[in-house]
């Protein structure tokens, strides 16, 4: 049972795989697309966000489709869009064209970033669901590892090296999309369409006999005399603190500040007088220190729950962005501290907030709203992700580093204050456990 279940998480992880490297492999990019395309730092900016406009999209295409068509199917048409963005951006000798590519890889970011981790979760027994949808992020950051240490190792193949970096993602895009053939779909999705027999099959598989139909009772019981729902039911008095919830940790995530380390890491090294190829070096440090402490929090998750591992992690994010800020305002940029620093924070993003912010999204919700919820839970990161991206880059220029910095360490500190307050404690209990716990 538990080989058939990771094999299904490992199959499904694949999505955040691509995730990883879609999102991260532009960084190697941008100082060969900034003079090929005649880019402003503003204009590299909105070029840089072009994916994530997609993401939004993506994600509300997940929420819909997911419900209607079943999370398999819609995540198989994610990696279709993953090829046809790799092709398409790697070919691309207009900057209209390249932003189209981009913006459909998006629209399978947000499309995996919904139903990778949601897919998980819906089929994960409970003891073990924290530490498979981490398997999601553990994907995401092994995508982002790719991305570097392939970025890096194509650096010098000439002034066609961007358009190899981009077209690598069309490898793992084949392979997710054959490997969906191998796996089930959702019980959880099939007993909403009262497909209750393939449903049991599934759970047997995944729980054991014994489990599996007092399982499938609970998921029948959760949804039963239930309406088909809309998003005005996440509105409700006892959904709207969950959905809120969703929505700041969601926020939260991105605007502490990771993603202007993973798209801008070379542009900071740059400023900093690093060469482009010790630059591009040093984010595969950064890839490295990502995937090892994203091990660190699949250990630890199930074990000690997600809001201790936030509340360590945005204590350490907050310190580690701090001494970034003081090396800018006291010049001693030149040193090895700026990446110790980076590789810091890198470290305890990806031990609390990077995963953990993934395995709540999908604990918090009512089976009949999980997408939904999800949906603009993390649409609201991927705002909140699209606007970070356009600004950092100006921020940089105009509030200099250690400004900008010092800015995202007092936000690190705001969101360790509302995890303490607000945020549950989901470890330890079946979906179906939880959403009777939030009803009351």
């Amino acid at each position: 049972m538990k080989s058939y279940v990771i094999l299904i998480s490992v199959v499904a992880a694949l999505g955040g795989l691509l995730f990883g490297f879609d999102t991260a492999v532009i960084s190697g990019t941008i100082n060969f697309i900034q003079p090929y395309f005649g880019l402003s730092e503003v204009g590299l900016g909105w070029t840089v966000s072009s994916l994530l406009f997609g993401c939004i999209a993506g994600v509300f295409i997940a929420g819909k489709a997911g419900d209607h068509y079943g999370r398999k199917k819609v995540l198989m048409l994610a990696a279709l869009l993953f090829f046809i963005s790799a092709v398409g951006s790697a070919s691309a000798h207009s900057l209209y064209l390249f932003l189209i590519a981009r913006i459909l890889g998006g629209i399978a970011v947000g499309v995996a970033s919904i139903l990778s981790p949601m897919y998980i979760a819906e089929l994960a027994p409970a003891k073990y669901r924290g530490t498979l949808v981490s398997l999601n992020q553990l994907a995401i950051v092994m995508g982002i590892l790719v991305a570097f240490f392939s970025n890096y190792l194509l650096v010098g193949t000439g002034e066609n090296n961007w358009r190899w970096m981009l077209l690598v993602m069309a490898a793992p895009a084949v392979l997710l999309f054959f490997s969906l053939f191998l796996v089930p779909e959702s019980p959880r999705w099939l007993v909403a369409r009262n497909r209750n027999d393939e449903a049991l099959n599934v759970l047997i598989k995944t729980s054991g006999m014994e489990m599996a139909k007092s399982e499938l009772n609970e998921i029948q019981e959760t949804l039963k005399n239930q309406e088909e729902s809309t998003f005005t039911d996440l509105l409700a008095p006892k959904i709207r603190p969950l959905l809120f919830t969703g929505i700041i940790l969601a926020i939260f995530q991105q605007i502490t500040g990771i993603n202007t380390i993973m798209y801008y890491a070379p542009k900071i090294f740059a400023n900093v007088g690093q060469s482009n190829d010790s630059a591009l070096l040093q984010t595969i440090l950064i890839g490295g220190t990502n995937l090892v402490f994203t091990l660190v929090a699949m250990v630890l998750i199930d074990r000690f729950g997600r809001k201790l591992l936030i509340v360590v992690g945005s204590t350490g994010m907050m310190l580690m962005l701090a001494g970034l800020s003081a090396l800018y305002f006291t010049n001693h940029t030149s040193g090895v501290l700026v990446l110790v620093f980076i590789l810091g924070y890198i470290a305890f993003f990806a031990a609390s907030l990077g995963p953990a912010l993934w395995v709540v999204a999908a604990e918090l919700f009512p089976n009949r709203l999980r997408s939904k919820g999800m949906s603009i839970a993390i649409v609201s990161l991927w705002i909140a992700c699209t606007i970070v991206t356009i600004v950092f880059p100006i921020m940089l220029e105009k509030l200099s580093g250690g400004i900008t910095f010092l800015i995202f360490a007092l936000i690190c500190m705001a969101n360790l204050a509302y995890v303490l307050k607000y945020v549950p404690e989901t470890k330890g209990k079946t979906l179906e456990e939880l959403e009777k716990e939030f009803a009351k």
